[in-house]
């Protein structure tokens, strides 16, 4: 396969770009890396691949933790409060997650860069669209911003890797369509533990140092395979079962669109927007906690994952853009087309004095409007001002956040992410609302997969916090108490 835009397109020129390959490919079988052959083809420019990158990054990182730990281990990061081991262990200090952090009142920072600054600075398909998210995975792992060339040869490198077993795709064909997409999903990516390179290398006894390269082959590996995965979910549940063949010069999120069965190029552009800004939201969420948690422990990244995607199933995490779209439905027939700050107020407050929540607003960290959300509803904006249903979210917008300071229960107002998703994705068509998580999972192997790599390859060992019971607890509180008189 020949890169997009590849000035190799003689018989001379093909040839020059097979022997470099093979010259390529003995030098890392003789450094004992696990080698992609037609990815090297991709890279074959010159320019540094992405694993050749990382694997230049990983020892000044490793080195700099390794004296980060030894001048302040000592150094106490956070205080526990009894309220907090009861709350979900909401605010405790614990994991290190080096892809993004949350800060309450600004939003994420991807690597330090805002969802703004990755919108004008990471490369895109084209001018004027949205970045291409394998341009994210990049930055995620190396925090550096990948060239043009980089990123469309790591969309190749992809996309080369998207073929499925024959026994997935049995699996999935066999598959009831009224179980749930998420648990289709998460069905085929344990599946996938048959192809796990990682596993075998682990039952060969390779080295701990070459543990990273084995789960960076299966990681790429898995995000190679998703959208096809996704993809045949949607076809088989909704559709008639048959997806196109995947693009090689295609992007990323171009592919999945076209799988999904969507030609409209902004659909397509919203893709690579939807993939972008759910990737990471640091790592205590349930989906990238558990990830980094099942990884831990060595499990495959197909394992892994796929835990973290059980999480993400549930109603109190990515399934709530689903709960979303099914309460502006029900408040869409009750006002019946009645738009108007007091109509919408008035249904707000019965909601809430009937002991009901308004999802989609608020936020375990949060403390303002999700900058997620302000993405999604510029690209609305942009796109479709005038659509009926994003004229009802942006009445609740106006409305909501006043309600709920009024009501005086919530220390977040503000929309969060899954307040907007769905109605993008309603406009152009894809209004089967209990599919909308499988996109917000492929999206989140964006995030989760590299912080597992960078896991590996500084050697972080199992997680395993301390846990007490509550007469322990009682005891600890009354020892504590002892001390202070």
């Amino acid at each position: 396969m020949i890169r997009a835009g590849s000035t190799t397109g003689t018989r001379g020129g093909i040839a020059r770009c097979v022997l470099l390959a093979n010259a390529q490919a003995a030098r890392y079988e003789r450094q004992n890396l696990v080698t992609n052959y037609s990815a090297i083809r991709h890279y074959s420019n010159g320019e540094k691949s992405l694993k050749e990158r990382f694997a230049e990054v990983i020892p000044s990182m490793a080195d700099e933790i390794k004296r980060f730990k030894k001048d302040h281990g000592n150094v106490v990061i956070g205080e526990i409060k009894l309220e907090q081991a009861y709350g979900g262990m909401r605010g405790i200090p614990g994991i290190v997650w080096e892809g993004s952090v949350l800060d309450p009142h600004e939003g994420i920072r991807f690597r330090g860069r805002t969802i703004a600054e990755i919108q004008k600075e990471l490369p895109k398909a084209e001018d004027g669209h949205e970045p291409l998210p394998e341009a994210l995975f990049w930055l995620l792992l190396t925090g550096e911003v990948p060239t043009e060339t980089q990123a469309k040869a790591l969309s190749s490198d992809l996309m080369s890797r998207s073929e499925l077993p024959q026994h997935v795709i049995k699996l999935l064909d066999g598959l009831p369509k009224d179980l749930h997409p998420m648990a289709q999903f998460s069905m085929a990516i344990i599946a996938l533990e048959s192809e796990s390179k990682f596993a075998k290398a682990y039952a060969q006894g390779v080295s701990k140092k070459d543990y990273w390269n084995y789960t960076f082959e299966d990681s790429l590996d898995l995000l190679g395979k998703l959208p096809v995965i996704a993809s045949k979910i949607y076809r088989n549940v909704f559709k008639d079962g048959r997806i196109s063949e995947v693009d090689p010069n295609a992007d990323y999120g171009k592919n999945l669109g076209h799988l999904l069965g969507f030609e409209n190029k902004e659909f397509v552009d919203l893709m690579r927007l939807y993939l972008t800004v759910h990737s990471d939201h640091e790592g205590g969420n349930v989906s990238a906690h558990t990830t980094h948690l099942v990884g831990s422990a060595l499990s495959s990244p197909y394992l892994a994952f796929a835990a973290g995607m059980n999480g993400l199933a549930g109603p109190l995490h990515g399934r709530a853009n689903q709960e979303v779209l099914e309460w502006l439905f029900k408040l869409r027939e009750e006002v019946k087309g009645d738009y108007s700050r007091e109509t919408i107020e008035n249904y707000l407050w019965e909601t809430l004095n009937a002991g009901r929540v308004i999802p989609g607003y608020g936020h375990a960290v949060l403390r303002k409007t999700d900058p997620r959300y302000t993405a999604q509803r510029e690209f609305a904006l942009k796109h479709f001002p005038d659509y009926d249903l994003f004229k009802l979210v942006s009445m609740v917008y106006e409305v909501a956040p006043g309600v709920l300071s009024k009501q005086g229960k919530t220390k977040n107002p503000w929309p969060n992410v899954d307040s907007h998703s769905g109605v993008l994705l309603q406009y152009y068509g894809l209004t089967e609302a209990s599919f909308y998580t499988v996109l917000f999972g492929v999206s989140r192997a964006f995030g989760v997969l590299p912080q597992l790599i960078i896991d590996r390859a500084i050697g972080a060992p199992i997680e395993r916090p301390k846990s007490f019971s509550t007469a322990k607890l009682k005891d600890l509180i009354a020892s504590k108490r002892t001390n202070k008189l």
